[in-house]
C-alpha cells in the first residue's frame, strides 16, 4: 500500500484523470500501477515525488527479474509517465524523467503492427465471408468496426451513442494514452449495420445506458471479454481461428482487424501519414508533428480507399 503522502498524490491524479475524461478502465489501471510502484519506492525510502534515473532503472530490473512481460513493463511506465506529467503540470516536479528512461530502455519493445508481424492477415474476400457469416446484428456491427476503423477493443466498448456523428459518418473515441487522433470514420455499409443494430438495441438496453454496444444478459455496457468471446465464436465457425493452436498466426482475434485495416489501406495507396492519423499513432518526427492533416481530406481518402465487403 502507498504511504500517506503518495496516497494523497494518487487521489489528486485520479481527479485530474477524471477532468481529462479518461475512461474508468484506464484510471483503474493507472492507480493499480502507481500503488505497486509506491510500494517499491517505500522499500527504497523514496516517494512518488523523489524519482531519479537510478530508481527507475532499478524498477525495470526488478520487474524483469520477477518475470514480468515486457509489454506489461511498458504499460506500467506509461502510467508512471502520465503521473509525472501531472506532477510537472501541478509544479510538484521539475520534469518528467520517465520519458528519457522509456526512450533509452523501453523504446524497442515493439513496432506498431509492422509488416513482419506473424499475426493473421486475411484477404478482403475472406473478411467479407467472415462478416457475412455473422448472423447476430450486434456482433456483425462491432466486427465491422474493427475491420473498417482499426480501433482496439478498449476503444470500442467505450463508445457511447452520442459519440457517433451520422452527418459525416465518424466516431469520436474516448481519450487514452495510446491514441493521438480520436476521430475515426466509417463507410455506408458499416452505417447500415450500425443502424440495424440500434433498432435491436432499443429492446435490449437498460434505460439510461449510453453505451453503443450492450450485453444481452444485463442490458448494460458490453465489456472487453464479451466482445472477444463473441468475435472468437464466429471466427471459429468460419475456420479462421484455431483455439487449440499456440501459434499466433492460427488465431483470428479482434486485434487482427487493426492489422487488416492498416495493411489493406496501405495496399490501396493511402499515404502513410493518413494511415497513422486514422490509427491514432503517436507522430514520431518533426515533420510528422508539424504536418497538419485536414480532416475532410482524410475522410475523403478513407471513403475512397477503404475496402468494400458487400455486406448483406
Amino acid at each position: 500500500m502507498p504511504n500517506e503522502s503518495d496516497a494523497k498524490l494518487i487521489d489528486g491524479f485520479i481527479q485530474e484523470c477524471n477532468v481529462m475524461g479518461l475512461s474508468q478502465h484506464t484510471i483503474e489501471g493507472y492507480v493499480s500501477t502507481l500503488k505497486l510502484f509506491s510500494s517499491f519506492l517505500q522499500q527504497k525510502r523514496y516517494n512518488l515525488l523523489a524519482l531519479n534515473r537510478d530508481i527507475l532503472k532499478d524498477y525495470i530490473s526488478k520487474l524483469r527479474n520477477d518475470g514480468i512481460k515486457q509489454k506489461t513493463i511498458n504499460n506500467r511506465f506509461s502510467a508512471i509517465s502520465s503521473f509525472c506529467d501531472y506532477g510537472v503540470f501541478e509544479h510538484l516536479m521539475e520534469k518528467n524523467i520517465v520519458l528519457e528512461i522509456r526512450k533509452r530502455y523501453l523504446r524497442n519493445y515493439k513496432e506498431n503492427d509492422n509488416n513482419n508481424s506473424p499475426r493473421k492477415l486475411i484477404s478482403i474476400e475472406q473478411m467479407s465471408t467472415f462478416i457475412n457469416a455473422i448472423f447476430d446484428t450486434r456482433d456483425k456491427a462491432f466486427a465491422l468496426l474493427f475491420a473498417k476503423t482499426g480501433i482496439r477493443r478498449r476503444e470500442l466498448v467505450a463508445i457511447d451513442l452520442d459519440d457517433i456523428n451520422w452527418t459525416n459518418l465518424s466516431i469520436k473515441l474516448k481519450p487514452t494514452h495510446k491514441r493521438s487522433n480520436r476521430v475515426v470514420f466509417f463507410d455506408s455499409e458499416t452505417a447500415m449495420i450500425l443502424k440495424r443494430w440500434l433498432n435491436k438495441r432499443q429492446i435490449i438496453a437498460k434505460e439510461g445506458c449510453k453505451a453503443l454496444f450492450v450485453s444481452y444478459d444485463t442490458g448494460e455496457r458490453l465489456n472487453r471479454s464479451g466482445v472477444y468471446n463473441a468475435f472468437i465464436k464466429w471466427a471459429v465457425q468460419v475456420g479462421l481461428h484455431d483455439p487449440c493452436s499456440k501459434r499466433i498466426e492460427d488465431h483470428f482475434t479482434p486485434h487482427c482487424g487493426r492489422h487488416w485495416f492498416t495493411t489493406h489501406l496501405r495496399r490501396a495507396g493511402m499515404p502513410r501519414g493518413f494511415i497513422q492519423e486514422l490509427r491514432g499513432d503517436a507522430r514520431d518526427g518533426a515533420i510528422d508533428v508539424y504536418d497538419h492533416i485536414d480532416e475532410e481530406e482524410l475522410r475523403k481518402s478513407y471513403i475512397a480507399l477503404i475496402p468494400q465487403l458487400g455486406i448483406e
